[in-house]
């Protein structure tokens, strides 16, 4: 699906991987890590070993709130949250169009969705076309 290349991800997050420790505080912050298939830590440890493909098709590009608790709990000024919200651009980029329009939005209002309305608020003013 991509050819995003580990630099790109990086100068996008603009953040620090070098410094991750992989200590998992910030996965531990995290209040929707157990709906995660890849934790903050581990995102953070795909990028540094140029592993981006699963980064870019991960369910917790979708999943993270972009609260930034695991921001304030990384010892190191490591910066998880913007790798996601990195990684999302990047996949939107390449679909050429919103991940959630907003026709789509009352779908998951009404449904019996488990995603935060939050989510949903968030998602559809970051990503609308």
């Amino acid at each position: 699906m991509t050819n995003m290349s580990r630099d790109v991800l990086h100068t996008l997050s603009s953040t620090s991987i070098e410094k991750c420790m992989s200590c998992g505080r910030c996965s531990a912050s995290c209040p929707v890590a157990d709906e995660m298939n890849i934790m903050p830590h581990q995102f953070v440890a795909l990028l540094k070993r140029r592993e981006v493909e699963k980064l870019m098709e991960s369910n917790t590009l979708w999943k993270c709130l972009s609260c930034f608790a695991c921001i304030e709990r990384c010892p190191r000024g490591v910066e998880p949250a913007k790798i996601v919200e990195a990684s999302r651009l990047a996949v939107i980029r390449q679909q050429g169009e919103s991940h959630i329009s907003a026709d789509e939005i009352p779908k998951y209002l009404e449904s019996e969705s488990d995603l935060p309305q939050q989510l949903l608020v968030s998602a559809f003013r970051k990503y609308r076309g």
